[in-house]
């Protein structure tokens, strides 16, 4: 065929997959994720129920594959404003205000029920990784450059970070999201004269002591 046919094709593969995503999940948040059916997501997305399955086989499913997107879409929402800000305080600084604000917006987006269901999927687990491996990058970048204090390890003041800012989740303006970093930002600045050699290493390797009692970075919201 034709690569512009292949390429119409595919985008209309794409439009019905959001389609179904988003019927899914507006679906769940009204009537809780029991009582979805594929009927009921065939419906509001505008498609036969023959075609749902051909691309998704259940609710849950439909559900995972949202929340991968979202999660995506997020990483990479951070991920371009850590690229486009120059300077690595101010480069800190910004991605804990947009994560601040996402979790803060992503409240009220599904129940309590959805959430349980979404935080068993292992990918929350990848992205949370992958979060705090970018705040840890940007603190051991602003220790080295005098912006952060270094008498505490950069993975170490990473989870701070994600503990404190998904606070910000329990907010009601953006106003008090930006106050939360403010004061998260204070704490990584206290001390930041007097370097530590030993915090600033190299420790994605946990200690005995990470081992025995479990480390694990703060939850992004999703």
């Amino acid at each position: 065929m034709p690569k512009l046919w292949n390429e119409t094709i595919e985008a209309h593969r794409r439009a019905v997959r959001d389609a179904i995503l988003n019927s899914t999940a507006e679906l769940a948040a009204e009537h809780g994720v029991r009582s979805v059916t594929m009927s009921q997501i065939a419906e509001r997305a505008g498609i036969g129920r023959a075609t749902l399955y051909k691309y998704f086989p259940d609710v849950e499913a439909i559900l995972f594959a949202w929340h991968d997107r979202r999660i995506t879409e997020h990483l990479g929402q951070l991920a371009e404003i850590r690229d486009r800000t120059d300077g690595a305080g101010d480069r800190l600084e910004a991605v804990l205000r947009a994560f601040a604000h996402i979790s803060r917006h992503s409240r009220g987006h599904h129940g309590t029920e959805l959430a349980a269901l979404l935080h068993r999927d292992e990918r929350v687990a990848d992205a949370q990784r992958q979060l705090h491996d970018m705040i840890r990058d940007l603190l051991a970048a602003g220790v080295e450059t005098g912006d952060f204090r270094g008498d505490v390890a950069p993975a170490e003041l990473a989870t701070y970070c994600l503990h404190a800012l998904t606070a910000a989740a329990a907010l009601t303006s953006d106003a008090a999201a930006d106050r939360l970093v403010t004061v998260t930002l204070s704490g990584l600045r206290e001390g930041k004269a007097v370097p530590d050699d030993r915090a600033v290493r190299d420790d994605r390797k946990p200690t005995r002591r990470h081992e025995q009692h479990g480390h694990h970075p703060g939850r992004s919201a999703h």
